[in-house]
């Protein structure tokens, strides 16, 4: 690694008002005035210009003007369901005129229908559309993204979904992690059989897509219309003894002991969380399991039970923000539409929902060590932002802000409008 005076580095970004987002500093961690120096697409160097121990041309092979703009960590969005077929804009019209989500999912709608739709979608259909969601979430300054399956519940469709997931990473400047999400729901043919489809999810399913390297992940949904804590538990056990991570849709809709089950199984993260219970808080400090809310989804169904912000802050466990981007509960593509619900739903400062959506996000990918925060060997992904002040990425509603992509070192202009 290149270090400063010692040789010169591939990179230089000078005059910038650095956001880094480190946990040990206050105020976004903010650097005014401050320099980037990038090195075979890592950080190399991060520091006040001042401290810069020669001209900029004599320390890097390029040296570009940030002009004065904010920068902050690439954003992550750690929770998504980008890759689906159909919509489900009818049932939103449902909803509206009185049904309930659960109504409507035990009348076989809601996830099985997205499930028909994805079923029928070739892999060509299902990277055409993904890559437009992908690309509105790009132009906001995401450069990493996780995607689940979850909505083929067959072996064929999961891999394909999981497929078009990992070309996503491929095709674009964008890190993708992938998650294995077969028990999201139960499959028509298996209707009234549960635990022979879990069964099938950990005898069949899992085992195929490690063994291909299909999934960074396994995720679960522990919910009354999903999969009991002892169905979840089984799935669980079985990914671990393939050495897979675990993450949980936990207490969304009721207080299942999800959680605490996940946080048993030392799970990167536990996500929704709007029922979570004293005892679930406790048990994800213990574990590091991160809690991820998803402001879409409750302003999407109109919930009224909060999450518990200050317990969870008062118990020291990280707080993610992603945007749960689905056909069904969080239609949207905008992360930073979710700062903004984040703060004005729940009650989170601008600069937590940001370090929600850079390092606490990253350690609900396991990214931590790579990412989420501008620090020397961490991955050179960055954004420039043309604002004042960080909190207006909090603040605004409809304005994207995003002045320019770095990812991995190399320049990357945000996808037009």
């Amino acid at each position: 690694m290149a270090t400063d005076g010692s040789s010169k580095w591939d990179s230089l970004w000078i005059n910038g008002r650095l956001a880094t987002m480190r946990a040990d500093r206050e105020a976004y961690g903010a650097i005014e005035g401050g320099a980037i120096g990038v090195t075979g697409g890592r950080l190399s160097w991060i520091g006040a210009m001042a401290a810069l121990s020669d001209a900029p041309e004599r320390l890097a092979g390029a040296v570009h003007d940030l002009r004065g703009r904010w920068v902050t960590p690439g954003l992550i969005d750690c929770h998504t369901h980008l890759v689906y077929g159909g919509d489900r804009a009818r049932e939103f019209e449902m909803r509206l005129k009185g049904a309930s989500y659960e109504e409507i999912a035990r009348a076989g709608g809601g996830i099985r229908s997205t499930v028909t739709a994805t079923r029928a979608a070739t892999e060509a259909d299902l990277l055409a559309v993904a890559e437009r969601r992908l690309t509105a979430l790009r132009r906001e300054g995401v450069t990493v993204v996780e995607i689940k399956s979850g909505y083929g519940l067959d072996l064929a469709t999961e891999r394909k979904m999981l497929r078009v997931a990992r070309a996503l990473g491929a095709r674009y400047p964008v890190s993708v992690r992938t998650t294995f999400l077969g028990a999201h729901a139960l499959p028509p043919e298996f209707e009234g059989r549960p635990d022979d489809y879990i069964d099938v999810v950990i005898g069949e399913m899992l085992p195929a897509v490690a063994a291909e390297g299909l999934a960074d992940a396994v995720d679960a949904f522990c919910e009354r219309i999903g999969f009991t804590a002892e169905q979840t538990r089984r799935l669980f056990a079985a990914a671990k003894r393939l050495g897979l991570p675990v993450k949980l849709h936990a207490e969304q809709l009721s207080d299942m002991g999800g959680t605490t089950l996940a946080a048993s199984f030392r799970a990167l993260s536990a996500d929704h969380l709007e029922y979570v219970s004293a005892e679930g808080i406790a048990a994800m400090a213990q574990a590091s399991t991160v809690a991820v809310l998803l402001p879409g989804a409750f302003y999407f169904l109109r919930e009224k039970q909060l999450p518990p912000v200050e317990a969870l802050r008062q118990a020291g466990v990280p707080i993610a923000i992603a945007t749960d981007s689905n056909p069904g509960t969080s239609p949207t593509t905008s992360l930073l539409l979710m700062l903004n619900m984040a703060c004005t739903f729940f009650r989170m400062t601008p600069e937590e929902a940001l370090a929600g959506v850079t390092r606490n996000a990253a350690k609900a990918l396991a990214m931590q060590d790579s990412h989420g925060t501008l620090e020397t060997g961490k991955a050179a992904d960055f954004v420039l932002w043309n604002i004042d002040h960080p909190a207006e990425l909090a603040y605004h509603i409809g304005l994207n802000p995003c002045a320019g992509v770095v990812k991995a070192g190399m320049s990357v202009e945000p996808p037009a409008e």
